[in-house]
């Protein structure tokens, strides 16, 4: 669906809206093809022009580490991204502006620019110091995702073999110090043992920036219905991604069978990208479409990205679900490959008959209601 083709009462609703993108990994564009923003772009997911005409007014730059990169090197990774990215925001600065707060949202909003938000994804990013944590929160970082792919020195993965069964002290301290400066605490990529402990120490509501349900897609990566009630219980949120492999059961066990060729390609793909992760991430988007057009993978449509918001909906009701499409950093769904296309997404939960109450609260005024609480909590002292 184009926005040509939106209805009139999904065009004024969605465009009327806040529309918070809470995970894209364009950072690492900015960083090692030196990205402009300002270009509509014929490859990747996210750029002005489209972030624009997809309504999208404030979006969370992940700065990703992998996980092979460790140690101070990680750190100096995180910095780099970070570099890059408030490097960008100052030369759009006529369309885009650092925020650091709900507040900052709102008026980027109230002055029509898009607002730019900082999050690091893999907690190994602070090389296990919570005076990095501080440093990168001084730089506007405002949230953590504890982990990526693998566990961290205090802290399991949901992709790894446990190592600590959940967090550590030091895991633990991490989270008070985040609650303490108010910082989101972000539970995507967590093991299940890791979520409990986060809601057991947190005292204020975390996040899923990007994360899908679990009982419609059997993913370790995504969180079951007790582990949805649980985060909305403490005041959280899940942010639906986008993911093919979070979305669709059907194309995740596809995956499963080509294991020997996705070791060909990835040896492909490194040869080709070397440390490129920007490039990298394109290559295997092309291969998962060559995939898909061969009949090798199914196709997954964007109306999967409605279910899963629905199922959580059904579940814990309007006020702990948003939106984290994980755009420039996985295999993105027909009809909903770039920015440009989050107003079908108002269409499809109108046509399951959603209020304008409940589509506002999902699109962005979820996300902004913790970023606030967290401040909150931050200012009584954690």
């Amino acid at each position: 669906m184009s926005t040509d083709g939106l209805s009139e009462r999904a065009r004024r609703i969605h465009f009327s809206c806040l529309v918070f993108d809470t995970h894209v990994d364009t950072p690492q564009r900015l960083l090692f093809d030196k990205f402009d923003l300002a270009k509509r772009d014929t490859e990747g997911c996210v750029d002005i022009p489209r972030l624009r005409e997809g309504g999208v007014g404030a979006i969370f730059f992940a700065l990703w580490v992998p996980i092979n990169i460790t140690g101070s090197l990680a750190t100096k990774r995180a910095r780099d991204l970070l570099d890059a990215t408030l490097s960008q925001i100052e030369i759009q600065s006529a369309d885009l502006t650092l925020a650091t707060s709900a507040d900052e949202v709102r008026a980027a909003r109230a002055s029509q620019k898009i607002a730019v938000l900082l999050g690091i994804e893999g907690g190994h990013s602070i090389d296990s110091n919570l005076d990095i944590l501080r440093d990168f929160y001084a730089r506007g970082v405002r949230y953590l995702t504890l982990t990526h792919n693998a566990a961290t020195e205090w802290a399991d993965s949901s992709n790894d073999a446990p190592r600590h069964n959940g967090l550590t002290d030091f895991g633990k301290e991490v989270i008070r110090e985040m609650n303490r400066l108010g910082m989101m605490v972000d539970i995507s990529h967590v093991s299940d043992a890791t979520f409990y402990d986060v809601l057991e120490s947190s005292s204020a509501p975390v996040i899923a920036s990007h994360s899908c349900c679990r009982a419609l897609c059997d993913a370790p990566r995504n969180l079951d219905d007790a582990q949805i009630r649980a985060l909305a219980g403490e005041g959280g949120v899940i942010h639906i991604t986008f993911h093919d492999s979070f979305l669709s059961q059907d194309y995740a066990d596809a995956k499963q069978t080509l294991s020997e060729e996705t070791s060909v390609r990835e040896k492909y793909i490194n040869q080709k990208c070397g440390e490129n992760e920007a490039q990298s991430l394109i290559e295997w988007q092309r291969w998962s479409n060559e995939l898909i057009a061969a009949g090798k993978l199914p196709a997954v449509s964007w109306r999967k990205i409605v279910e899963h918001v629905d199922y959580a909906v059904q579940l814990v009701g309007a006020d702990h679900v948003g939106l984290g499409s994980d755009f420039d950093g996985a295999f993105m769904p027909t009809g909903l490959e770039d920015a440009s296309k989050f107003p079908s997404i108002t269409e499809g939960l109108l046509a399951r008959g959603y209020s304008e109450s409940d589509i506002r609260k999902i699109l962005g005024e979820n996300t902004l209601r913790v970023m606030d609480e967290v401040a909150r909590a931050s200012a009584c002292g954690g």
